[in-house]
């Protein structure tokens, strides 16, 4: 509103006349709206990033922990299942045509660092091949088609335990909550010098095959 234009107002109001209401508002300087600034915006995203991190990494660190904790329950179960099968056959399962749970150790005496198993990696075919064979003692499927049962059934594998992955294929393997094959050795019965168990050694490398980090006193789960 101009200098003239308060002066009518102001005088129409001491003289006691009437003021046009539109006109006055019409007439006032509309406020600027309320907004962030660029420090603000950037504090805020920071914060959501920070949370979002947290959040993350607490999410993995639990998810790991459950995956350790299902690990042990399923080497105790798979151990249970191992007994019966002996108390049956006289044996642990072993492979004594192909040698197959001879042939992964989970202790050799050499070469340093000693001691160390035939392999930290549980992508080593002789992990699979070993795996594979308990799987068959164990679940009376040899075939590995997941439909054909011509042994006795000593446990009862569900889907998410067995490679590949996704309930269908030929079996490769008995997973770990990890994604990978657990370890299976029958090797100390074939060399006293081999292994932790006179009985057979049941391994998970927990999801890492570094062997600075899978020393299997520190990272694995194991049934020794």
């Amino acid at each position: 509103m101009t200098t003239a234009e308060n002066g009518r107002v102001e005088g129409a109001r001491h003289s006691g006349l009437a003021v046009d209401s539109s006109f006055v508002i019409r007439h006032l300087p509309l406020r600027a709206p309320d907004a962030f600034t660029l420090i603000e915006l950037v504090v805020v995203v920071g914060i959501i990033t920070i949370l979002t991190a947290l959040v993350l990494s607490t999410v993995g660190y639990a998810r790991k922990k459950g995956a350790m904790a299902r690990a042990g329950t399923e080497i105790a179960a798979l151990s249970a299942a191992c007994e019966n099968y002996k108390a049956d056959n006289g044996i642990y399962p072993r492979d004594t045509t192909n040698s197959t749970t001879d042939n992964l150790a989970a202790l050799t005496a050499s070469p340093t660092p000693d001691p160390r198993p035939t392999s930290y990696d549980p992508n080593d075919s002789r992990y699979s091949a070993a795996s594979f064979y308990l799987y068959a003692q164990l679940s009376g499927n040899p075939s590995g088609d997941r439909s054909t049962y011509s042994q006795r059934t000593y446990f009862q594998f569900k889907p998410n335990m067995l490679l590949p992955s996704g309930g269908t294929g030929t079996v490769t393997a008995i997973a770990d909550p990890f994604g990978n094959s657990y370890g299976y050795s029958t090797a100390q019965q074939a060399n006293p010098s081999y292994g932790f168990n006179p009985t057979f050694d049941l391994w998970s490398t927990a999801g890492t095959s570094d062997a600075t980090h899978a020393a299997y006193e520190q990272a694995w789960i194991k049934n020794w």
